[in-house]
């Protein structure tokens, strides 16, 4: 960024924008004040070309600092080829309060200047936003909001079991060692046919079964139905009649938004899925041990399919909290692992990955192990395990080939002795 002329700051709001365009010498050229919208967004574009800063001078060449990393203005500016650089919130206030020590003035225009002299002064320590393709922005988009549909049904789902605890708390152990608890399709069944103990109590073994054939389930029915018409038949606390109409009415409010959010999720799971399996890098996630089809998904919407975005292993792990960080100060120096300075989704993601993996990969279960023998404690151990995975899976991407446990966990001299 030191070798070009000039420098933008945006600085973005639900109405207006702010546009400021500053030289190497930090003289502001131009200015604008202009609004999300397509006419907008060429007025804007006009006052950056109209800045003849030399002979060669290209619209495309001046960077544009903004507060964003993702929204209809950033798309609108890399549709038009400008190079966008994302510059976080709480960046920007630390820069504001080196500039004016003690001065808590703050405006739009301002902003947008400060935006652009970060640029001009320190554009060499922040990142340019990558380029991933369509396909892989529309997976990203979509895995967050398959997350986003997961999170609103376990809260819906916690709201429904708060509430049977104090009407019918035979129903939260009849599914308690199942998978999905309460959130099996059968379950919510039997619970949408009796939501209180009374109610429960009364139901006959044809009620019991034909909701658990509404739930989709068709092995071992007679067990099951003599199972649940003993568990609903056994002796409860209960409230009195009316108010326990009362609360029952309420499990079957929240009932319906958990019958909502589960069709969400799965309506959201297989699109993500589906649409991930077309992806040319598809082939090359589901190759790793422990990854399906969302897990992959996950991934590749995280890290996208910009081939320059991650020079290195190391910096693909460091952006996925994988890798450690020191912080050292005079006599004093400490390892600690990265909880802010990465993508919490991806964090997320690769702790269960890592996790999953130890079922799943020999290899895996045997590094990890080494690990805990060392000295390190089980989540440390996992980082540790998705860091070794984050760097296979750079390599895999950067040369378009599939994973191979063999060329990613080379076997020790030692073992290799021992098996001979």
């Amino acid at each position: 960024m030191a070798s070009w002329a000039l420098f933008a700051g945006i600085d973005w709001s639900e109405n207006l924008n702010d546009l400021a365009v500053v030289d190497r010498t930090g003289q502001l050229v131009a200015s604008a004040r202009f609004e999300a919208t397509p006419a907008g967004i060429r007025d804007m574009l006009k006052v950056i070309s109209g800045v003849r800063a030399s002979k060669g001078f290209s619209r495309k060449s001046v960077p544009v600092a903004i507060e964003a990393s993702r929204g209809l203005l950033v798309a609108a500016l890399q549709q038009h080829g400008q190079p966008v650089v994302p510059i976080h919130p709480a960046t920007v206030a630390r820069y504001r309060g080196r500039i004016n020590p003690g001065n808590r003035k703050k405006s739009d225009a301002g902003d947008c200047l400060l935006l652009a002299n970060i640029l001009r002064t320190d554009g060499h320590l922040h990142r340019r936003l990558h380029r991933s393709s369509d396909h892989a922005n529309a997976i990203g988009a979509l895995t967050r909001a398959q997350l986003r549909a997961v999170r609103t049904r376990q809260y819906h789902y916690l709201q429904m079991r708060a509430q049977l605890r104090q009407v019918h708390p035979a129903a939260i152990s009849a599914w308690a060692t199942m998978e999905h608890r309460l959130l099996r399709p059968e379950a919510r069944e039997v619970i949408a046919l009796a939501p209180t103990s009374s109610r429960a109590a009364l139901l006959t073994r044809r009620q019991i079964r034909a909701a658990l054939e509404r739930g989709g389930r068709s092995r071992l029915l007679d067990s099951e139905t003599d199972r649940l018409h003993t568990v609903f038949r056994e002796p409860v606390l209960r409230n009195p009649p009316a108010l326990e109409d009362a609360l029952g009415q309420g499990v079957l409010s929240t009932l319906r938004f958990v019958n909502e959010a589960s069709k969400s999720v799965e309506e959201m799971t297989s699109t993500t899925t589906d649409l991930f399996l077309q992806h040319p890098q598809s082939g090359i996630y589901l190759s790793f041990p422990g990854v399906g089809a969302l897990t992959g998904a996950r991934l590749l919407g995280e890290l996208g399919d910009d081939p320059a975005r991650f020079p290195t292993g190391k910096g693909m792990a460091a952006y996925a909290g994988a890798r450690p960080f020191t912080w050292a100060s005079g006599s004093s120096r400490t390892v600690l692992h990265r909880r802010i300075s990465a993508n919490k989704f991806l964090a997320g993601y690769g702790h269960f990955w890592a996790f999953t993996t130890l079922t799943k990969s020999a290899e895996c279960r045997a590094y990890y192990d080494r690990r805990r023998e060392a000295g390190d404690r089980h989540n440390a151990a996992l980082r540790r395990l998705f860091a070794k995975l984050m760097s296979s899976l750079h390599y895999c991407l950067r040369h378009d080939v599939e994973f191979d446990a063999a060329a990613a966990w080379p076997r020790a001299p030692e073992a290799e002795a021992a098996a001979a």
